[in-house]
């Protein structure tokens, strides 16, 4: 088997994106991993939310190996086999399949706008009652000063491919509305980004 990639960025904010996952989550439950990547998210919330079950899948063929390895390496009973999983297919999974939370980190600035419509779509159909989506990364907001890192960043993503950027997050939250979800919180994280919690809208309990 491969030895693992592995992300420094995704190596820093796995804790503390997992100490929010504890405080908005419930004991229990499963979990959909959207963009997986090197595995390492996925590995490390597992072990640090063991009563969940977690499904990892990336787009891209070659990263289900490496998703296995990160996993096998840590032994994790409670993490399933990695599927390929292209955000912008019509169908995800079978239909029945239903999730407690759908999780996805740093997709949405380095893939076209029209994954975002995808992405709410697909999760909107495979969220559970009372199932949240979690995105994380870096976002603009309207009237919130931008970090001079962040329109660095977003400069240096659009020079390499015009339709990647970091997203407005008011425009994230159209896309959202359009598939009937809604932004229930959001937490500021490290390096200036956002962990956003988005709920069905026809959900009136808020998240645990």
């Amino acid at each position: 088997m491969p030895q693992p990639d592995f992300s420094p960025a995704a190596d820093r904010n796995k804790q503390p994106i997992l100490d929010v996952l504890r405080q908005v989550l419930p004991e229990r439950g499963s979990a959909l991993e959207i963009a997986s990547g090197t595995g390492q998210h996925v590995a490390w919330f597992a072990s640090g939310l063991p009563h969940w079950t977690w499904q990892p899948t990336d787009a891209q063929p070659g990263a289900l190996n490496t998703i296995a390895a990160c996993v096998a390496q840590q032994g994790l009973p409670n993490v399933r086999a990695p599927l390929r999983l292209d955000v912008m297919a019509p169908r995800w999974l079978p239909d029945d399949a239903q999730f407690d939370l759908i999780y996805c980190a740093n997709m949405l600035h380095i893939s076209p706008w029209t994954t975002c419509a995808s992405l709410m779509r697909g999760s909107a159909r495979h969220l559970a009652p009372g199932g949240l989506l979690i995105t994380y990364g870096p976002y603009l907001e309207d009237g919130v000063p931008t970090s001079a890192g962040n329109l660095a960043f977003d400069q240096s993503l659009r020079v390499q491919n015009p339709d990647w950027g970091i997203r407005l997050r008011e425009d994230v939250e159209q896309e959202a509305a359009r598939a009937g979800l809604r932004l229930s919180a959001r937490h500021a994280m490290p390096a200036n980004n956002l962990l956003l919690v988005w709920a069905r809208r026809d959900t009136d309990n808020p998240p645990p």
